[in-house]
Order: structure tokens, then C-alpha cells, then sequence
């Protein structure tokens, strides 16, 4: 699919699949790299048991940092979001079998805003295994506030893809079967918001060295004109000097 068509796609249903953005060796090899990382998703036993995720994923891994910055995802991004974009959250989860449904919800439901509008936030939701599966509301980006009243559309990406997901888009989770499954999320936002991780004290300049450019920019290493993001005065990057 062209660039303009993507970005018809994406304004029409909301979402947007982008296939074979990651070889079969590539998911394997980045999975392996996470697995041990994996934790108990919170405190409640029945969630734990069904679900795992990785805790401050830049701090712990580089295997995900091509995902974060990949060209042919930031370039939909781009024409999605105000430049100087921030990443707000990076999302390493397994879902194994027994896992319950998980309710109709959108991304931007954080931000007390009125619907409808723009959205703020965009996900790429990264798929390293067989057997990922969501239920989506094709065109609910630009519903008001009501919930979704009607069932909705079942989605499966396959391995190795990407799928982008509009912060405003009316999305959830079937009960969960089959074999463990695991996902990368990298969620964008607006550079005027605040963000879900606070990625300048976590991971560190330390470890921000370590990553591209790009990425230091989107993890807050920025400035959105004329003077967001300011430290002493000056701009972040001094901090690299």
C-alpha cells in the first residue's frame, strides 16, 4: 500500500496494518532477547498468571530500539502527529492462555478532552507471534463519547507486522487461547503532552546515549517551538556535549 493510501486507510477505519516489517528470524531473535525480562503484569494472582510484561524496557534491552524508530512506521507518524513527537509509552506484554477479555477502551482516554477530535496518541502495536488478536470499531476515532454499542470487528495481524492505531480508536481484547503470544507497543503523542513513561528519568542519559538521535528527541531530549522542553535555559541535546 502507497503512502497515500495508508494514510486513506488509516483516516477512514482508524487502524492500519503494515505486514512484513519483521522477518521470522527477527521476531525470534528479539523475543528471545525479551523473554527472560518478563514479569508479572500486577498484583491481582489471575492477571499475573495470564499476563507478562516487560518493566523499563530501555533500561533493561536494546533489542527493541529498531521497532521504536523504524523508518516506514515514522513516516506515517509524521504525517499523523506535530513534529518533535514524543514516545509517551514502550509496552513489552505476553498474553498466555486463560487471559480474560480486556473492555472496549481508546488510547487517548487519558487526556480530558472532548470527543470527537483529532487524536492525540498513536500505538504501533508490534506482533511476534501467531495467534495476536483485537477487536476493533472501524471508524470509532470519530464517534463522540459513546461507547461502542454493537460488536465489533475481529482483527488478527500477522507475525511480523505493525499495526497503528489511532489514539481515539474504540479497540479491546477477546478472551485469549491457544498459545502465548507476545507484543511491542510503542505509543506516540502530541509534543505538548505530557507522556505515560517519564523516559528522561528512566532510562537515563546514560543510556540514551547509546540510542539514535531520532529516539532521544521522541524520549523528551527536545524542543517543541518556541521553548518546551527547555533545561537551564537551554536545549536538551547540550546535555550530550
Amino acid at each position: 500500500m502507497t503512502g497515500e493510501g495508508a494514510m486513506s486507510a488509516l483516516h477512514r477505519d482508524g487502524h492500519l496494518v503494515m505486514r512484513d516489517l519483521l522477518s521470522p528470524a527477527g521476531c525470534r531473535r528479539i523475543r528471545e532477547e525479551l523473554a527472560p525480562l518478563l514479569r508479572p503484569a500486577g498484583r491481582d494472582p489471575f492477571r499475573s498468571r495470564h499476563t507478562h510484561r516487560v518493566y523499563g524496557v530501555l533500561h533493561n534491552t536494546r533489542a527493541v530500539d529498531p521497532l521504536i524508530d523504524h523508518p516506514r512506521v515514522l513516516a506515517l507518524v509524521d504525517r499523523l502527529l506535530l513534529p518533535n513527537f514524543l514516545l509517551s509509552q514502550l509496552e513489552v506484554v505476553e498474553v498466555r492462555p486463560g487471559a480474560p477479555a480486556r473492555a472496549p477502551a481508546y488510547d487517548d482516554r487519558h487526556y480530558p478532552l472532548p470527543r470527537p477530535r483529532p487524536a492525540l496518541s498513536v500505538a504501533a502495536l508490534w506482533t511476534l507471534d501467531p495467534g495476536t488478536t483485537l477487536t476493533v470499531w472501524p471508524g470509532s476515532h470519530r464517534w463522540a463519547g459513546h461507547r461502542p454499542a454493537t460488536a465489533g470487528v475481529a482483527l488478527a495481524p500477522p507475525t511480523g507486522s505493525c499495526t497503528l492505531i489511532l489514539g481515539t480508536l474504540w479497540h479491546a481484547r477477546p478472551p485469549q487461547r491457544g498459545q502465548p503470544h507476545m507484543t511491542v507497543t510503542t505509543h506516540y503523542c502530541e509534543p505538548w503532552l505530557r507522556t505515560r513513561e517519564a523516559f528522561l528519568l528512566s532510562p537515563g542519559r546514560d543510556v540514551a546515549r547509546q540510542l539514535s538521535a531520532r529516539t532521544r528527541r521522541m524520549l523528551g531530549y527536545s524542543i517543541h517551538p518556541p521553548e518546551l522542553g527547555l533545561v537551564d535555559g537551554m536545549h536538551p541535546h547540550r546535555l550530550f556535549a
